[in-house]
């Protein structure tokens, strides 16, 4: 048993079970036992990799389409460029790389990082060392300006609750103590919950995941954007609207229990993409996968460009692309949703379709 499974199973055994947000918050945010507390968890090294470790284009993408989009919006200036849950601070390196030479859009930029973590901010600082970067812990730090901002797997780390339809009612994940003292999931009597109203779509056995610190991160986010302009990009696994148990926990780049070894493997959850467009309005979302945002923003001819000039044993551009867009790989898994303006023309990347359509009201 881990230190600090034993202090949950003591907070357990004195209070008893708690929910299965109380749990990821204590797994990955504990002070002193916390995943992200004591780990470096990104990269080859590391519990899994994200698609800025896997190329390069990722980023560099990314950060053009925001770079248009301002064009698009007028140049303002000075505006806010941010990034949530920036790891080590590859993505921004990579879109600032990107953009270095798309006039005036480096002198107008306000560089910030949405970092609690002061050991990840020091590895942020030393991959942006020449950059004028401004850390806070939270999005309501983030000044009142036109905002650019980038969210790569940043909401399925955020905490979730889940719960079950029985009986007309949904009983909620909690965990609690086995009959040999280690941790174990069980369910509670069931209830109503108003924020499950809507989904008159689920049937009995049925499990649909919530995540209550999601909204209001949102919230914030879209509130800059409709006040001053700008466009949030959030890249994530999941889908749109919650069905399914899809609590894991990822240890060594392998799937493991998540009540195993509290502390020692990222716990995540597939993000609600729907919850996520709903929480923006009344700004315009867009939703698309990854595979295929990558695809129209021209992964494909720039993957072609860096093989072309690629040394010897170097990463394979094209072997990157398909592990980023292919329906197999990451492309279909992982999904895009753009929040931006109201009457504001549809980002780069994000060809609307009728399906879209839909998405954009919902």
């Amino acid at each position: 048993m881990t230190p600090l499974a034993r202090l949950i199973a003591e907070r357990i055994a004195a209070s008893g079970p708690i929910t299965l947000a109380d749990y990821m918050a204590d797994c990955l945010l504990h002070p002193q036992f916390g995943y992200y507390t004591t780990r470096e968890p990104f990269g080859g090294a590391g519990d899994f990799i994200t698609a800025p470790e896997i190329s390069q284009m990722f980023g560099e993408l990314l950060g053009l389409a925001l770079a248009q989009y301002w064009l698009d919006l007028g140049c303002p200036a000075p505006f806010t460029l941010a990034e949530t849950g920036p790891g080590r601070g590859t993505l921004m390196a990579d879109v600032l790389r990107a953009t270095a030479r798309v006039p005036g859009f480096h002198a107008a930029a306000r560089i910030s990082l949405i970092e609690a973590s002061p050991r990840l901010q020091a590895v942020q600082r030393a991959r942006l060392q020449g950059y004028a970067i401004h850390w806070s812990e939270r999005v309501e730090s983030l000044p009142e300006a036109p905002l650019f901002l980038l969210a790569n797997e940043f909401f399925d780390a955020l905490p979730i609750r889940q719960f079950t339809r029985q009986n007309g009612l949904w009983s909620e994940t909690l965990v609690g103590l086995s009959a040999e003292g280690g941790l174990c999931p069980g369910r509670g009597p069931g209830f109503d919950i108003a924020a499950l109203a809507h989904r008159q779509d689920v049937t009995e056995g049925d499990v649909v995941e919530i995540c209550p610190a999601a909204a209001p991160v949102i919230s914030e986010i879209s509130g800059r954007i409709i006040r001053h302009g700008g466009l949030a990009l959030i890249m994530d696994y999941g889908g749109w609207r919650s069905l399914g148990d899809t609590f894991q926990a990822l240890r060594a780049q392998s799937y493991t229990n998540p009540f195993l070894a509290p502390g020692e493997a990222d716990l995540t959850a597939h993000v609600d993409f729907e919850a996520l467009a709903r929480a923006a309005q009344p700004a315009r979302c867009a939703y698309t996968s990854q595979g295929a945002l990558l695809r129209e923003l021209g992964i494909e001819a720039r993957a072609r460009q860096l093989a072309a000039h690629a040394p010897p044993g170097s990463a394979d551009p094209l072997a990157a692309t398909a592990r980023l867009t292919d329906p197999a790989e990451m492309g279909n898994l992982f999904k895009a949703l753009a929040i931006f303006p109201p009457g504001a023309a549809v980002p780069p990347g994000f060809a609307v379709s009728e399906n879209q359509r839909s998405h954009q009201h919902a």
